[in-house]
């Protein structure tokens, strides 16, 4: 296969697998691992996709470093929605069963 064949290959390939990821994001599905891939296919051939994969995957890793919860507010919640659904579940067979 020549180099410019396996290069447009890869572009088509990894560009319908990002599309198909951006439809994703407003559809049910896996929408970022989906572009993350896509970008991946792309980053093999085209040095500006992995630049923009190495700038995502900077993006993500910032995100979920800020999105951590401390282990006491994780059992917290957890306890907080097992009491709400147990006050729920006393609701819903005492009254509307």
């Amino acid at each position: 296969m020549t180099p410019i064949i396996k290069r447009v290959l890869v572009g088509i390939v990894g560009g319908l697998i990002t599309l198909i990821g951006v439809v994703a994001l407003v559809a049910p599905g896996p929408g970022w691992l989906i572009i993350f891939t896509g970008l991946g296919i792309l980053a093999s051939e085209f040095a500006w996709a992995a630049r923009v994969l190495t700038s995502a995957k900077g993006v993500a890793s910032r995100a979920v470093d800020a999105a951590k919860i401390q282990k006491k507010h994780q059992f917290l919640i957890f306890a907080g929605i097992c009491l709400l659904s147990l006050i729920f579940l006393v609701i819903w067979y005492e009254y509307l069963r």
